[in-house]
């Protein structure tokens, strides 16, 4: 029998060995395939991990990410609680096939927005949340060549999203101007990268503004509790085993990383 695309995908993570592709008999060809896909992957890897979805991670909100990719938009994964570090955190580099570090800004939400038809707007999105904090995303691919594969195939495979490291939640941020904030990314004590808010698709609101109510088109809302992380803020960095990672987000703190 032939084993469909989740289940490929899920078994990458236990034979640790890279899908050149996904069959073309069972590979998505449309954005809603894939986010079928990525369901099941889901399901997969809570049975084989357990725990429960923490939130989800926007990918591509970057125009050079976007690029490097081959796709025209944002789309997102979900962020698994087995996955999810509290800074300063130690992880095991060997868990991944690439370190693809991303300095992001999360937010948290303080109640449920649950889906509804018509779209919600940045303001009322904002109003739903605890706070905003600092976040490091491990991006790392189950397939050989990650940036050719196309936007379907990466979302099944949970929008290439690997494991994330979060700060501590900023409440009072709001006369914190999130799109001009400069993030610094240091790795052994040298900053290595530099961006801005203002990279996320213009302000990291606009990143969330876009997730809520794409959720909402599939049937999906956010609870509270819940975290989402917007995408990257600078150039990424391909991590060694070993480094020391810290990013920088000023007044909404830092969230920390070391490999091994």
């Amino acid at each position: 029998m032939t084993k469909s695309a989740a289940q490929l995908l899920a078994d990458v993570r236990t034979t640790r060995v890279l899908l050149p592709e996904l069959p073309a008999a069972v590979r998505p060809a449309t954005p809603e395939a894939a986010y079928r896909c990525q369901d099941q992957v889901i399901q997969d890897l809570l049975a084989l991990y357990g725990g429960e979805v923490a939130g989800y991670k926007i990918a591509c909100t970057n125009v050079t990410a976007q690029r490097q990719l081959h796709v025209d938009g944002p789309f997102y994964g979900r962020l698994l609680s087995s996955f999810c570090y509290d800074s300063p955190a130690r992880v095991d580099p060997s868990q991944f096939f690439m370190r693809v570090i991303e300095a992001e800004f999360g937010f948290r939400f303080a109640r449920d927005l649950p889906p509804i038809s018509t779209p919600r707007s940045r303001d009322q999105i904002a109003a739903a949340l605890e706070g905003v904090l600092p976040g490091i995303e491990i991006v790392d691919s189950r397939y050989e060549s990650w940036t050719t594969i196309g936007a379907p195939s990466l979302i099944a495979d949970n929008a290439c999203h690997a494991a994330w490291v979060r700060g501590p939640v900023l409440q009072n941020w709001q006369a914190i101007d999130l799109a001009a904030q400069t993030v610094q990314v240091v790795v052994n004590g040298s900053v290595i990268r530099r961006g801005s808010g203002s990279a996320v698709l213009g302000h990291p609101l606009n990143a969330l503004q876009w997730l809520v109510n794409a959720l909402a088109s599939h049937g999906l809302g956010l609870k509270a509790g819940q975290y989402v992380t917007t995408g990257v803020t600078s150039q990424i960095y391909m991590a060694e085993p070993g480094d020391r990672i810290t990013a920088d987000f000023g007044p909404v703190g830092t969230a920390e990383l070391v490999f091994g």
